[in-house]
């Protein structure tokens, strides 16, 4: 058992349920925060406590993994009203498995530094499924002693993690994933709306590709694939790119062309797996990431004190 044997948990959504039963299989102690009143149900049921704020949850636990949809949700949680900084012990831990922009992450460690906590930079990947069998892969930004501290509570649900270097690392990592998941994405809409167009059949086209250069998880993975995120995941891409100055006009392209890539896919896709629409997976409107946590969680900490008193 971990010395941090009590563990909070911002959004209680698909991946942070599923998250938090590996946990409490594993003996540890969970609370969590969440303004849907379902999750926090299904949360109980599971066997987690709940509170209504960060600040509540900072004054209980030592640990406490975030894992909502956006730059300013994460920020609001950490250093917001009502947020973990007001309450949070120094030697603390707060772990973002959110996907944020790198210089995100850097502020949230600027700030928690300065109240004697670290930021573990976590974000995870390889979506819901996964985060049920406990085959996560978490991509790590942060210290080496960190980063040892957190290792024993993320190997419940992750089968593998790297430490990619230092806060924001990790973020950098996922955001490079990302761009090349729906890089490969777009492509097989294109790809997909050629090929039918000359009456061969996509999912024995599929099966050929899936052996040959043409192999990637978004093809393995069609049914599953969104677009939910796309969006914002490319906007992090280009922020990137134009804070370092860089000439990036695939990915200014790959931005726009996910709008309609939604549409698309929500409609009227390629059919590479030939599945009748019954036996697909039904589009989300969460991510595959922990954002899908629920990054409604978060916008209720957006929300001024008399607003908050109002949900409780």
């Amino acid at each position: 058992m971990a010395v941090e044997h009590h563990i909070g948990i911002v959004g209680a959504g698909r991946m942070g349920l599923a998250m938090l039963k590996h946990l409490i299989a594993k003996g540890y102690r969970v609370t969590v925060c969440d303004i849907s009143q379902d999750q926090i149900e299904a949360a109980r049921k599971a066997g987690a406590d709940a509170v209504a704020t960060p600040a509540e949850l900072g004054g209980l636990c030592s640990f406490v993994i975030i894992g909502v949809g956006f730059d300013a949700e994460v920020e609001a949680v950490i250093t917001g009203p009502a947020g973990l900084l007001e309450t949070m012990r120094p030697g603390g831990i707060i772990a973002i498995s959110s996907t944020v922009a790198p210089e995100t992450a850097q502020r949230m460690d600027g700030a928690a530094r300065a109240k004697g906590i670290d930021i573990y930079d976590a974000p995870i990947a390889r979506g819901r499924w996964a985060a049920d069998n406990g085959t996560l892969l978490a991509l790590v930004g942060g210290k080496a002693d960190v980063v040892a501290r957190a290792e024993p509570i993320y190997r419940c649900f992750c089968s593998d993690i790297e430490h990619l270097g230092e806060v924001g690392h990790g973020q950098v990592g996922k955001t490079m994933n990302n761009m090349m998941l729906w890089v490969t994405a777009c492509g097989l809409i294109e790809a997909g709306r050629l090929a039918e167009k000359t009456g061969i059949e996509l999912p024995k086209l599929r099966r050929a590709l899936q052996m040959s250069s043409g192999q990637s998880a978004a093809l393995e993975d069609w049914d599953g694939i969104t677009f939910t995120w796309a969006l914002k995941d490319m906007q992090i891409v280009m922020d990137m790119a134009d804070a370092y100055g860089l000439s990036m006009p695939l990915s200014g392209a790959i931005k726009e062309t996910v709008k309609e890539a939604r549409r698309v896919k929500a409609s009227n896709p390629p059919d590479w797996t030939g599945k009748p629409a019954s036996r697909q997976w039904p589009t989300r409107r969460r991510g595959d990431g922990a954002e899908a946590a629920s990054s409604r969680a978060a916008r209720s900490f957006l929300m001024s004190a008399p607003q908050l008193q109002r949900l409780k």
